[in-house]
């Protein structure tokens, strides 16, 4: 599949990929200033942001769509990035293709399996019902009633935007999404060990890599580091946004 992406900046070449929910522009304000360093390049994920929908999803697919743009672009000795479900398809494109990457850069997520937790947000979305006349005000406070941080809320109405009819409609493929959860939360292959020097950065708060994950972890990804944001939580780029820049090209500089 032909993703969608943006870039900015000149160099070696950084991608991004973001999570779950989300979409290239979650990661612009990052990308600026990386760009001061590297040729980012900002990816929107199958059934994401502005790339194409499918009925099919999983990571080995998510993993040879970057494939197609890394070979489309020529991209050599790349810097990945993902953070949660992006971060599983970066390390699922590192088992395939590390001979591509110089580094990678795993933002919360480990290698494990995880239990169903999104829910309610799946809830609150499918109780947007997009109609015309809808208003970004309704559907705030429809999804009100399902998530209460004002910073997830945000995040997952960035999602609508005015098609050509002028009504709100969806970034993302909601039903597949929701379809495929199984596959979005299941485990790394472990029988595949990546070599690339790798960094896994965690937030304090954030309960999706714990300490009894690191021998896991450090199996696959043997020249592994974890580096801990706190006062973070899953969101540790947009939370702690100048600690998480500074772990990052720490890492990447060296």
């Amino acid at each position: 599949m032909k993703l969608h992406y943006r870039e900015m900046g000149e160099g070696q070449a950084f991608v991004i990929l973001h999570g779950l929910f989300g979409y290239s522009d979650n990661w612009q304000t990052h990308a600026r200033k990386l760009s001061e360093y590297y040729r980012v390049i900002l990816v929107d994920q199958r059934n994401h942001g502005h790339s194409p929908w499918s009925e099919e999803f999983s990571y080995d697919l998510m993993a040879e769509d970057l494939k197609e743009l890394f070979d489309e672009l020529e991209l050599e000795e790349v810097i990945l990035l993902g953070h949660s479900m992006g971060g599983k398809t970066a390390m699922n494109f590192a088992q395939k293709y590390q001979d591509q990457l110089s580094k990678l850069v795993v933002v919360d997520m480990g290698v494990k399996a995880y239990p169903m937790h999104h829910e309610q947000i799946i809830a609150g979305l499918k109780a947007i019902q997009l109609r015309p006349g809808l208003g970004r005000s309704e559907a705030e406070e429809t999804l009100s009633a399902y998530v209460d941080s004002p910073g997830v809320k945000q995040f997952l109405l960035k999602n609508l935007y005015r098609g050509q009819d002028k009504e709100l409609q969806w970034r993302m493929n909601i039903p597949v999404l929701e379809r495929e959860m199984p596959e979005i939360l299941s485990a790394l292959d472990p029988a595949q060990e990546v070599y690339t020097p790798t960094l896994f950065i965690r937030g304090e708060a954030s309960n999706y890599v714990l300490d009894e994950d690191w021998e896991e972890i450090e199996r696959i990804f043997p020249d592994a580091s974890l580096e801990t944001i706190q006062g973070a939580g899953h969101w540790v780029h947009a939370e702690a946004p100048k600690e998480f820049l500074e772990s990052v090209l720490s890492f990447c500089l060296r």
